[in-house]
C-alpha cells in the first residue's frame, strides 16, 4: 500500500499527474529510512533533512511533520510490516506544472510514502571500484537527496560491469567524495576520516551518528579532503547509510583495503551503532 497525498491507496489505483515535475524533470527529493518492528529510528533527523532539502528547492511541505510521522506508521501497518524490518521512502515532488523549466508560482506538491520489507542481516562486505563518474561538489544537489540520481545509477552500473558491487565517486577536484548511495569512512592511525560536506557529500543521517560515536571506540573523527591514494594506507574502511548501517569496504579496484577483511574498529563501531539504533 502507498500513502499518496493524504490517503492510503492500493498501488494499482495510485495516480500521479503526468505533468508532475518529479517525473518530467526530477524536480523533487526523497528520504529513505529503516523501520524496525514498527519503529523508525532517528525519524526526527530524517524529517529535518527532508525539510532542509525542500527549503533548498523551494518546495513547500504539504503536511506538517506530525502528519508525516503518523503516515509512515500508517503505511507500515497497511503493509503488515509492523513486526518486520522495512525500508520506508518519502518522495516529495513540486507537483504538476506547465511545460518548461520555470516552476509554477503556486506549486501543488505530490507526496508519496511507500515501504518494503528488507533483510535484517548485515550486508556483505563491499568490493568497490573508483568510478569514472564525478560528483559535482559545487552543485547544491550534492547535499540533498534529489530525485536526480542518475550519476549514482551510472556509477553503480559501471561497477557491476567491472566485477564490483559498489562504486566510489570522486569530486571534480579528483578527491574521494562518497559511494553510489553511501558515505565513506577510512580508519588510519587512530583517526576516523571522512570527506567533508564541501567535498560534494550528502549529510547522511548515519554519517552524523558515526561521527558522534567515534570517541566511544577511541577514534578521533575528522572531516577532511581525501585523495584516492589514501586508500593504499588505511587500516580499515566502511560505508554507511540508513538501510545498510555500517558496511565494511574490503577492496577497491581489485586491491585489498587494509587486511582485506572486517577490521576490529569497524566491528566495534557497528556494535555501538546498533546499540544506539535500539535505543532511538
Amino acid at each position: 500500500m502507498l500513502y499518496l497525498d493524504g490517503r492510503i491507496v492500493d498501488p494499482g489505483q495510485a495516480r500521479i499527474d503526468p505533468r508532475d515535475r518529479g517525473f518530467l524533470l526530477g524536480d523533487g527529493l526523497f528520504e529513505t529510512m529503516r523501520a524496525e518492528r514498527g519503529r523508525v529510528p532517528f525519524l526526527d533527523r530524517h524529517l529535518d533533512r527532508l525539510e532542509a532539502g525542500a527549503a533548498t528547492l523551494g518546495i513547500p511541505l504539504p503536511q506538517p511533520r506530525t502528519t508525516l510521522a503518523a503516515a509512515c506508521l500508517e503505511v507500515l501497518h497497511a503493509d503488515r510490516l509492523m513486526d518486520k524490518d522495512a525500508a520506508l521512502r518519502i518522495t516529495l515532488s513540486r507537483g504538476p506544472g506547465p511545460r518548461g523549466l520555470a516552476p509554477p508560482p503556486e506549486p501543488a506538491p505530490t507526496l508519496l510514502i511507500g515501504a518494503a520489507a528488507v533483510a535484517d542481516a548485515a550486508p556483505a562486505p563491499a568490493r568497490a571500484v573508483i568510478s569514472r563518474i564525478r560528483r559535482n561538489e559545487h552543485s547544491p544537489l550534492s547535499r540533498i537527496k534529489s530525485l536526480n540520481y542518475l550519476d549514482a545509477v551510472l556509477a553503480l552500473r559501471e561497477a557491476s560491469e567491472r566485477g564490483a558491487d559498489e562504486a566510489l565517486l570522486c569530486n571534480t577536484a579528483g578527491r574521494l567524495a562518497c559511494a553510489s548511495a553511501a558515505n565513506l569512512f577510512l580508519i588510519r592511525d587512530g583517526a576516523l576520516l571522512t570527506p567533508g560536506l564541501d567535498e560534494g557529500v550528502l549529510p547522511g543521517i548515519t554519517r552524523g551518528l558515526i561521527l558522534e560515536l567515534a570517541s566511544e571506540v577511541g577514534l578521533i573523527a575528522e572531516e577532511t579532503a581525501i585523495a584516492p591514494s589514501a586508500l593504499e594506507r588505511v587500516e580499515e574502511a566502511f560505508l554507511t547509510n540508513s538501510l545498510i548501517g555500517i558496511r565494511p569496504l574490503v577492496a577497491v579496484n581489485g586491491h585489498p583495503v587494509g587486511r582485506g577483511g572486517i577490521g576490529p574498529l569497524t566491528k566495534r563501531l557497528r556494535e555501538r551503532y546498533r546499540e544506539h539504533l535500539l535505543r532511538a
